[in-house]
């Protein structure tokens, strides 16, 4: 297809402002699928991941094809969450122009404020689309005050302040110039063939093509896919090309670290354009186009692949820094192999490499039998455990901590821009929460539904465990979203403050008799009938100091008979803590155990005469 009649648009949105459903509608009213195909009964088509579906987030970007009045669309659908950040940055560089979505009542969010950053860097036609405008509390005009104050704030050049609205229902497929929508999406897709510009291409064909790998994806039958647009020329099948890598030595010295590119040469297996949620193989593609190649197994993401006599590379992708990580190793707990496939650190190493070929904004370093897995917040770390914890590893992992980072000798903390809307009832325990974790109150207003929205600057650090505490202090209704805002100079470490852990210092089962003793210490986290051992965390005591306790202990048989037998024990049920809770419960003498199966809290030195001696030291 000629590259006039092609369009590449990223979708990008907050969290849960509606992109992934605005794509469900686009691909329905393009007539990509057949009536009868489950996908028109379907929703969130393009969350394929478990868990997409179960957290209702986009995790990873994904690209599809429509085909709409003699138009071809290329649409990435990108995640909303600032911890997936690395996404939105490797697929941006495919579009041409973006849609923001922005709910009606919620207006630009802080991680809406990120996503539009990073497009507007990159020179991308905005297109603004304000959606879920039939909510009771919608404020349709003052959301349009914030959409342009956010662009004065960003923009970069003077033309990108002139961009066109439109409003939309997308889970009722409805869109339209003003408030009073059409019956369908007609006006986002013209807005898409007339707003967005046809892709930018290198017009000087003769000196070799050039496609700038953005994606990686894999099957069993093909192998390897590299996915991007070709900025120049034309690719062909069974072509011998260079896949060209830029790297840099980090080097001390500033005239060793200047980066390097190292060609490699591979042949074109086989090109596929992208049609719907499938392919469609061609035997050839010119400038313009998205395509996925095979045989080049050599290509990771932010290589160039290039054809010619001096072929070229085009610039890397940029990433913003890592601002947490976490210790993943083997598991050496006493029920170490029980319950995981893949248990050993060689097999642990070569799933973790296996991810950097994706998963860019990852880095990863030998740390002891383990390795040291630094990413984008709790969010980004988390999901790579709970994968990896699907696919049958068996792992231990650390509390989060920081990543800092010298500047000048001066020691240096990554700090947050953070909102959180709460009901009014709640703004003192808000309050009382951030005045703990030092935070610096920047505005407090009053949203038109009543509610009270903070915009705090806060260390990285003291958000780690953040979510979590205001979600049990507002009972759930706390509406939160943090991105990004530099580093400033270290003046005191955050240290988190919690009870004492309620120990057990025995190896055995736990009974319902022992734990109708212990439930009186504290909050517990573990049911009866389940395998403990020495050292392992069944609870939260009520004191500030940790507490061992026998959770093992049986009543003793006699031949006395009396009304008080174990029929009778009524157990509190015992708290389920979710991998993320079990993350932010941990402290740096703790490790949290990771089984296809269980989730289990552990101090790192099991046995308590070592352990004491070791905190007394």
């Amino acid at each position: 297809m000629q590259t006039d009649k092609i369009r590449h648009v990223a979708l990008i949105a907050d969290v849960v402002h509606g992109n992934t459903t605005l794509v469900d509608g686009l691909l329905k009213q393009s007539h990509t699928f057949r009536e009868n195909q489950a996908e028109m009964s379907q929703t969130l088509i393009m969350d394929s991941m478990d868990q997409e579906a179960e957290r209702g987030i986009t995790i990873t970007a994904k690209q599809t094809a429509v085909f709409y009045d003699g138009y071809k669309i290329n649409i990435i659908d990108t995640p909303g969450h600032a911890d997936f950040s690395g996404e939105v940055e490797r697929t941006l560089n495919m579009a041409d122009g973006v849609l923001l979505i922005v709910d009606a009542q919620e207006g630009p969010m802080p991680q809406t404020k990120f996503v539009l950053q990073k497009a507007l860097d990159l020179k991308l036609k905005p297109v603004i689309i304000i959606n879920k405008i039939d909510k009771p509390a919608a404020r349709i005009e003052e959301v349009k005050d914030e959409i342009e104050s956010l662009f004065l704030e960003l923009a970069t050049d003077e033309s990108q302040l002139n961009y066109p609205i439109y409003y939309a229902i997308a889970r009722e497929g409805k869109a339209g110039k003003t408030t009073d929508l059409d019956d369908n999406l007609k006006v986002i897709f013209d807005s898409i063939i007339n707003d967005i510009p046809a892709p930018k291409i290198d017009e000087d064909a003769s000196k070799g093509a050039q496609l700038l790998v953005a994606a990686l994806a894999a099957d069993s039958y093909l192998g390897k896919y590299a996915i991007g647009k070709i900025f120049r020329g034309k690719l062909k099948k069974g072509e011998t090309v260079k896949v060209l890598q830029t790297t840099s030595d980090n080097s001390d010295t500033e005239a060793d670290n200047t980066p390097k590119t190292v060609a490699k040469s591979a042949k074109i297996d086989r090109i596929f354009t992208y049609r719907g949620l499938g392919k469609e193989e061609a035997e050839e593609a010119c400038a313009g186009n998205i395509v996925a190649l095979t045989g080049i197994g050599e290509a990771n993401i932010g290589d160039t692949i290039a054809t010619g006599e001096n072929p070229e590379a085009l610039p890397t992708i940029e990433l913003e820094p890592p601002t947490l990580s976490i210790y993943i190793g083997p598991n050496t707990s006493p029920l170490k192999g029980k319950e995981g496939e893949f248990t050993t650190s060689r097999q642990i190493a070569e799933r973790l490499e296996k991810e950097l070929e994706t998963n860019i904004a990852l880095k990863i370093q030998p740390d002891g039998l383990g390795y040291k897995v630094s990413g984008r917040g709790e969010l980004h770390l988390s999901v790579l455990i709970e994968t990896m914890r699907r696919e049958g590893y068996e792992l231990e992992a650390s509390r989060p901590e920081v990543v800092y980072k010298e500047v000048d000798g001066r020691l240096m903390e990554p700090v947050e821009d953070l909102s959180i809307e709460v009901d009014s009832e709640f703004v003192g325990a808000v309050s009382q929460e951030m005045g703990i974790r030092k935070a610096d109150l920047k505005t407090q207003e009053l949203t038109s539904t009543g509610a009270t929205r903070f915009t705090y600057e806060i260390t990285t650090a003291a958000l780690i465990g953040l979510r979590n505490n205001l979600l049990t202090a507002t009972k759930g209704t706390v509406i939160m979203s943090s991105i990004p805002h530099g580093y400033r100079p270290v003046e005191s470490k955050y240290k988190p403050e919690r009870n004492g852990a309620l120990i057990s210092f025995e190896t055995g089962v736990s009974t319902a008799y022992a734990l109708d003793a212990a439930q009186a210490r504290g909050i517990l986290y573990i049911p009866p009938q389940v395998p403990v051992y020495q050292g392992m965390i069944v609870g939260l005591s009520n004191k500030k100091d940790d507490l061992d306790i026998n959770v093992c202990r049986e009543k003793q048989l006699t031949n006395m008979r009396t009304h008080a037998s174990d029929g009778a024990i009524q157990l509190t049920p015992h708290t389920q803590l979710s991998l993320e809770q079990c993350l932010d419960f941990l402290l740096d003498d703790e490790l949290l155990e990771v089984t296809p199966k269980s989730l289990r809290l552990r101090k790192r030195q099991l046995d308590p005469i070592k352990r004491k001696r070791e905190n007394r030291s």
